[in-house]
């Protein structure tokens, strides 16, 4: 008689208790034996105690680190089944509309990844996409970095980091879609030979070692594809190994708050908080990149067909981290001159090759700058509001109107078509706004900086409104204020010392000598950075109206007998 199906009692399917202790016993060993070799048990204790800030902002980081995660193992599929080979053959793959047409095997084995290999397209789309969030990532928390101060001292050196892991990204990016050797990647790499061309003197050598010859050679997706998988990642991976070390030993910065301080760190320790959200941001990374590479299609190689060296493809579009010299070249007016035998293509040796150089020159060497500029020498834990900073956050958002123009004039004929705009109104617009809008943007955004500021020192004169009571023999409506909360206070009230402003020299003898024309210059850029903070509410709140700020400012200015407290004493010469 057949009674149902029976479950097993519980410590069936259990092991037995003599090889739970034995498996116990065993580990316990072995991590003594481990930490009497290498003492790594005290290190992991204080490790596991380790607090980390619980903001938002300080994620970004983390998704440009599981985006790598999520192309390294992507890109190791991919390599399996890609032939990095410009041999000319015939298709008969599955995708029948190339059928029978001759391609490279770059091009055939990127098809067949895509229709062939079981889980190949979603694998592909999943790392193209991983590339883009991977820079984009990255240039959201170098912005957030920026306006934050982060970069200030001790962080220097991992500022610099980061500034190389930007644009080793982007290279990759370029090296990364140009290996399928389609018209799209194939268009982009012909613009490419043209930059290094410009260079002068060394360009054509340049050229023909990259490509092996004459343009497109046979070798550039060969040496291409070693830069791309090797070379690049290895460096990309030594310098994120060097970041987290830095950023380990140095501790993370912080908001200004009633605990936080610049001697202390305050946040959730390693274990178990912190490794549990970073863990659930790590998996959120890949279901994401997942849903995108399913749903969104990105790259479709097979719609553009094979390079062919006398075609171009109208309204190419490149990846946003290379839009910007796409734009640039745009904009740039037709101008090349000779000398000494040499033509100088000025029209493209100054937007692909100089202008790039010198932003990443001048974005490296920042750091050094603003501490040069303002005399603040000081370690840095705690993390400035952008609005007490408002010279540094125009600076900031000049830059990103800059970005923006020069992007949208990257795809100024897809915009002249789609909204049929005259081409060259276009054209002139973004040469136009290339120095109009980063003026524009840094005079609107240091004003909002001062308005914010203004409106946290009214908040500390008179508190927060929470309600409306009905006072006087007129039984008129008054706003109720309360004081604000102690948190909301020290975040308002932190400030750079008025201590940092640097005295303009008056020179008896007014020559213009190397050492006083660079006096003159550093107090000039010193109050283009530090008045504005000197215009903070705690001192504002001192004050009876808005009327006086300016005399406020002045004040400010003037205190402390004009003496600066920062150690630059010789810069302030007076003849």
């Amino acid at each position: 008689m057949n009674d149902g199906p029976r479950s097993l009692p519980a410590d069936a399917v259990r092991p037995p208790a003599r090889l739970e202790r034995k498996a116990a016993r065993l580990a316990g060993r072995t991590a003594r034996g481990f930490d009497k070799r290498f003492g790594v048990a005290k290190w992991m204790r204080g490790a596991l105690k380790r607090a980390f800030p619980d903001h938002w902002s300080f994620f970004l980081g983390e998704l440009a680190l599981y985006s790598f995660i999520v192309l390294i193992l992507t890109g190791t599929f991919l390599t399996l089944f890609f032939r990095p080979s410009l041999t000319e053959i015939v298709y008969h793959g599955s995708y029948v509309k190339l059928d029978g047409m001759k391609m490279s095997e770059a091009y055939s084995s990127t098809l067949g990844i895509s229709f062939d290999v079981r889980g190949g397209m979603l694998i592909r789309q999943i790392h193209h996409w991983a590339a883009d969030v991977f820079v984009a990532s990255i240039m959201i928390h170098v912005l957030r970095i920026f306006f934050t101060g982060a970069f200030r001292k001790p962080r220097e050196i991992n500022w610099i980091i980061g500034t190389v892991m930007l644009a080793l990204a982007a290279v990759e990016g370029f090296c990364g879609y140009s290996l399928p050797d389609d018209m799209l990647s194939g268009t982009g790499l012909r613009i490419a030979q043209g930059i290094i061309q410009s260079v002068p003197v060394v360009g054509t050598y340049l050229s023909f070692f990259l490509f092996g010859g004459e343009y497109p050679g046979e070798e550039f997706v060969s040496r291409f594809y070693i830069v791309h998988v090797l070379l690049i990642p290895g460096v990309l991976i030594a310098l994120i190994t060097a970041h987290l070390m830095s950023v380990w030993h140095q501790g993370h910065t912080q908001w200004p708050g009633k605990k936080e301080h610049e001697r202390n760190e305050v946040g959730n320790p390693t274990y178990p908080i912190f490794m549990a959200k970073t863990g659930a941001l790590f998996f959120f990374t890949f279901g994401l990149l997942a849903v995108l590479g399913t749903i969104a299609q990105i790259n479709p190689i097979w719609l553009y067909g094979p390079y062919d060296p006398n075609r171009a493809t109208s309204m190419a579009q490149p990846d946003f981290y290379i839009g910007f010299l796409e734009g640039t070249l745009r904009m740039m007016p037709g101008i090349e001159s000779n000398i000494w035998g040499h033509t100088l293509v000025w029209n493209v040796l100054l937007p692909a090759v100089a202008f790039p150089a010198a932003f990443f020159l001048m974005m490296g060497a920042y750091p050094f700058f603003e501490q040069w500029a303002t005399g603040d020498w000081r370690d840095h834990q705690l993390l400035d509001r952008p609005r007490n900073a408002p010279s540094r956050t125009g600076i900031g958002v000049a830059v990103i109107a800059l970005s923006v123009d020069i992007q949208l004039a990257g795809a100024q004929d897809v915009i002249a078509y789609n909204l049929n705009i005259p081409f060259e109104y276009l054209v002139y617009l973004f040469r136009i706004g290339f120095f109009v809008f980063p003026v524009a943007g840094f005079f609107l955004a240091r004003h909002i900086c001062l308005a914010l500021q203004r409106a946290d020192a009214r908040k500390l004169r008179e508190g927060e409104s929470y309600g409306i009571a009905v006072a006087g023999p007129v039984q008129a409506y008054i706003p109720v204020n309360k004081p604000l909360p102690e948190e909301a206070r020290t975040l308002a009230e932190a400030r750079q010392p008025a201590e940092l402003l640097v005295p303009t020299p008056r020179h008896i003898v007014p020559l213009p000598t190397p050492h006083r024309v660079v006096a003159q210059v550093r107090s000039r850029l010193n109050h283009f950075y530090v008045r504005t903070l000197l215009e903070n509410p705690k001192s504002l709140a001192l004050l009876d109206g808005e009327g006086q700020d300016g005399q406020g400012q002045g004040q400010d200015g003037q205190g402390q007998n004009g003496q600066s407290q920062n150690g630059q004493g010789p810069d302030e010469d007076e003849g």
